[in-house]
């Protein structure tokens, strides 16, 4: 959703004042003052001498090595990951902007997200305190250090106990003001029957949820003993803040370095994540106790990862839970290799017993996910047996067919018939396209998805412009120099283009918040969040924008083109008319439109 359609002008315009650009920053690089600008290793590529820059009063960061450039939103969306509405909203909540909502627009009656972070947070150091000062508190933390947990483990990541008798909790939350309204809004307190509510943890270990930005969104907790009451891991219930289907426990320690290696460490339980992630190896997330869902893997694609380690437990339950997770990663192209851990163990007994580089050994040998899969299937059959040998190949034959990217399949097909030793035609090489035709006509409605490749090159193009600001201008010259309005088809994208072209003309603001603040529809909302939510490749800009520009200039021309065939042809042209057609149609076809710009050495 737009989030320019939420808040009023007032507030956004506000907010922009506000941003102080430095102090965003610097609580993820270290700058030094240096005459009128701030210096600092860029964070977007590797380097040993200093080039990001940001100058004294400008709201805008530059790089000199890599072309990193943009604002405040930029850095949270291209640094942290975060969309842009996350972005506009932890702006907001950093200089304490109220982001005042249109009356038209109102997402809902509850507390707002500030009050629940509020909450959370007051809940979170409660837990804590009490895992750490109370007698309660001290059975607990020999269970912890029992299990191999030291006091810096459980400062580092604020691991707590909520009491066993949840009134304690309730008379504290009270004292310190907060209304049952916000408790319930933040999944700590729940209704039971007839008006009466209760504690939602009790006599749990409580691990804190923490979003991209360390703010807590919700609590999971982990029952002291495996003889007491109710599953093993309980989550806070789903609220504004906390989707436990888009939540990864232990990504706000992982996600700078998830993106930067574009790989990621799955594992099962919210211990093995964070031992994992305090032994160094920071890429590692869990899912919430439940199932690891589609949305959990698109997270992580958002990220922009290739690869992805299972490091499940080693266990059948362990192994079934690989199978499943592996084939959401591959059916999505990404790259899956399993971590076979000893018999019985999971990653945190194994960090306990053997350390952290038996773990990275075990990363070292990691088995690529087919192979795994045909280990795990073949393990209770007779291969020397054909039927069975029919039914393990047909088994992983139909899970291939079911991932997306025709490669990956072609490929697996391959690697399959020489692991298992048949000829290729027996597990369908070949035939893949034939049948992925068939099950999308089945589909019937995806079929019928086009894509629109104006619309493609348009937003790329716009894409291009806001990343850029005015960080060179001689791509913007180039620009400036070849395209106007006229070149747009979509007549949002050519809107937005010209209002970006005419601020910048008129020497007015063109960051994102200045942008956003002007478009007028839900429309132009949509598609401007699209365009900023993308991913784009900074390294290759230049050759990026030129082709784009390029094809844009070359559709143009086509179009115009056949503007004028059509005319000629429509039978309503006298001949004066259609001669002076035919000599416009000469010259446009003779004038093939080239790019006016020098490429940079």
């Amino acid at each position: 959703m737009g989030i320019m359609g939420v808040y009023s002008k007032k507030s956004l315009e506000l907010l922009r004042e506000k941003i102080d650009l430095v102090e965003v920053v610097s609580s993820y690089v270290n700058l030094k003052a240096a005459g009128s600008a701030y210096k600092g290793v860029c964070p977007f590529h590797d380097e040993k001498t200093p080039s990001f820059m940001i100058q004294k009063g400008e709201s805008h960061y530059h790089c000199f090595g890599c072309g990193a450039h943009g604002d405040a939103i930029a850095f949270l969306m291209s640094y942290m990951k975060m969309s842009f509405v996350d972005a506009i909203e932890t702006l907001a909540e950093r200089f304490q902007v109220p982001l005042e909502e249109i009356e038209w627009e109102k997402r809902s009656h509850g507390p707002k997200k500030r009050e629940l972070k509020e909450a959370l947070l007051k809940a979170s150091n409660f837990f804590h305190y009490y895992l750490l000062h109370s007698d309660e508190g001290h059975g607990a933390l020999k269970y912890l250090y029992d299990r191999g947990l030291d006091l810096d483990f459980l400062t580092l990541f604020k691991i707590g106990l909520a009491p066993r008798k949840g009134l304690l909790f309730a008379r504290f939350m009270q004292k310190h003001r907060f209304s049952a309204e916000v408790l319930e809004g933040a999944g700590l307190i729940k209704s039971h029957g007839e008006g009466k509510k209760r504690v939602f943890f009790s006599n749990r270990i409580t691990f804190p949820i923490l979003d991209a930005t360390g703010s807590v969104i919700g609590f999971s907790a982990r029952k002291l003993s495996e003889e007491a009451f109710g599953p093993k891991y309980i989550n806070t219930p789903e609220t504004p803040l906390f989707k436990k289907s888009h939540t990864l426990y232990g990504l706000s320690f992982s996600r700078r370095r998830i993106a930067k290696e574009r790989r990621v460490i799955v594992v099962e339980g919210q211990i093995d994540a964070l031992r994992l992630i305090q032994a160094g190896f920071n890429f590692t997330v869990a899912g919430q106790g439940t199932a690891f869902t589609e949305e959990h893997v698109k997270e992580l694609i958002s990220l922009g990862i290739t690869e992805a380690f299972l490091a499940l437990d080693g266990d059948d339950a362990g192994y079934s839970a690989t199978t499943k997770i592996g084939n959401l990663f591959q059916k999505e192209g990404i790259e899956v290799r399993v971590v076979v851990l000893p018999a019985g163990m999971d990653p945190d007994t194994l960090l306990k017993e053997e350390g952290p580089l038996a773990f990275t050994e075990l990363l070292d040998r990691a088995q690529d996910y087919l192979n795994f899969l045909i280990d795990y299937f073949s393990k209770d059959a007779d291969l020397s047996s054909p039927s069975q040998k029919n039914h393990l190949i047909q088994t992983i034959v139909k899970r291939i067919r079911g991932w997306d990217h025709p490669l990956m399949v072609h490929e697996s097909l391959r690697k399959l018939a020489r692991l298992t030793k048949v000829p290729e035609k027996l597990v369908g090489v070949g035939q893949e396209e034939v049948r992925r035709s068939v099950y999308v006509k089945k589909e019937g409605s995806l079929s019928r998805i086009e894509v629109d490749p104006n619309r493609v090159l348009e937003t790329d193009l716009l894409r291009w412009l806001f990343l850029l600001g005015d960080s060179s201008s001689k791509l913007m010259k180039m620009i400036n120099d070849n395209l106007k309005p006229l070149h747009f088809t979509i007549l949002i994208c050519r809107r937005l283009f010209s209002l970006y072209m005419g601020n910048l003309e008129e020497k007015k603001p063109t960051d994102l918040l200045t942008i956003a603040n002007n478009l007028e529809s839900v429309e132009e909302q949509l598609v401007f969040s699209e365009i900023v939510q993308k991913r784009v490749n900074t390294e290759r800009i230049e050759e990026g924008l030129k082709e784009t520009v390029t094809k844009m200039l070359q559709h143009h021309w086509m179009e115009e083109r056949e503007k004028i065939k059509i005319q000629i042809q429509s039978g309503q042209c006298s001949e004066e008319e259609i001669t002076e057609l035919a000599k416009r149609f000469d010259a446009i076809k003779s004038a093939i439109p080239e790019v006016q710009y020098e490429m940079s050495e």
